[in-house]
């Protein structure tokens, strides 16, 4: 492996602010990668993937718990890069420490070796094949499906949170919660512009809800089953109260949904759940954080 190397510091005056730069007539998906684990050039390996993320990030730490809970630790290896970024991306730098796979400096280095002159989205989390030497994924969804279910014969998984039984209603689930909760929170937080905020704030609430009274005689989304729905919720929620409502700007908080609220901080007490959370890296600034300790009710 090459010798470690660390990006610059944060220079927004010499690089500019990151801007995602696509143009209208581009057809192609703002996330570029989409591969699985589990074709013939992608087989599951202990040691053979490398996951790039980011304790900031949502969807990196929906991918780290589903690694955890599917007893991926020693498989499937996983660094982070640094908090922030400027006009170059995502670094790496001595806060969160080096590349530990492949000495690259910025994660776009990552994107430039899997497609020459790449021109896209760079983000996490991102899966790196260590045989072929590129991306599989920066695609959440699939990274974290494959997680759960396609390293069965290597390990066997603490919680299985891709079931295939339940495989179509954790889908349907997760298409529902994608853009209500996990894209609509921040954009219900600029209601008072009315319009599209506004509606996605009603959408939100009315959601939130709606998860309440379902919850009020289920211990998970489905049922006594933790899965991928559960997480890929649960990862907004313990946002949501220091991020986009931390001036409850929204609503009064996730505690005036007893049963939503209990369920959430009960997640928080399975060590994959907390131990992947770290408030400083999400929390608005002066953000008080809730009792996520407390015994729940």
């Amino acid at each position: 492996m090459p010798l470690p190397r660390f990006a610059s510091p944060v220079d927004a005056e010499r690089f500019g602010e990151y801007r995602i730069h696509r143009r209208p007539d581009d057809p192609r998906p703002l996330l570029r990668f989409h591969g699985r684990i589990g074709g013939p050039a992608t087989t599951p390996a202990a040691g053979r993937y490398h996951l790039y993320g980011g304790t900031f990030c949502p969807w990196s730490q929906r991918v780290d718990i589903t690694r955890r809970l599917a007893n991926l630790t020693g498989v499937v290896s996983l660094s982070y890069v640094d908090d922030e970024r400027d006009g170059r991306g995502w670094a790496f730098r001595p806060a969160r420490g080096p590349d530990p796979v492949n000495g690259f400096a910025l994660l776009r280095e990552a994107f430039e070796a899997t497609e020459p002159g790449f021109d896209g989205h760079v983000s996490v989390p991102a899966l790196w094949d260590r045989e072929h030497r590129r991306l599989v994924s920066n695609d959440s969804d699939g990274i974290a499906n494959d997680l759960a279910s396609r390293f069965t014969a290597i390990t066997t998984p603490i919680v299985d949170t891709y079931p295939v039984a339940l495989r179509p209603e954790i889908d349907a689930l997760n298409g529902w919660l994608g853009p209500a909760v996990n894209n609509g929170a921040s954009l219900a937080a600029r209601h008072r512009s009315g319009g599209i905020a506004a509606a996605a704030r009603d959408a939100l609430l009315w959601t939130f809800a709606t998860l309440d009274r379902r919850l009020a005689g289920s211990r998970y989304l489905l049922g006594d089953a933790l899965t991928q729905a559960d997480i890929r919720l649960w990862v907004a929620l313990v946002r949501y109260d220091v991020g986009p409502n931390a001036t409850r700007s929204i609503n009064g908080g996730l505690d005036a949904y007893p049963n939503l609220w209990a369920y959430a901080r009960e997640l928080y007490r399975v060590p994959a759940f907390r131990d992947t959370t770290d408030f400083a890296t999400f929390a608005a600034d002066g953000a008080e954080i809730p009792d996520w300790e407390g015994v729940t009710v």
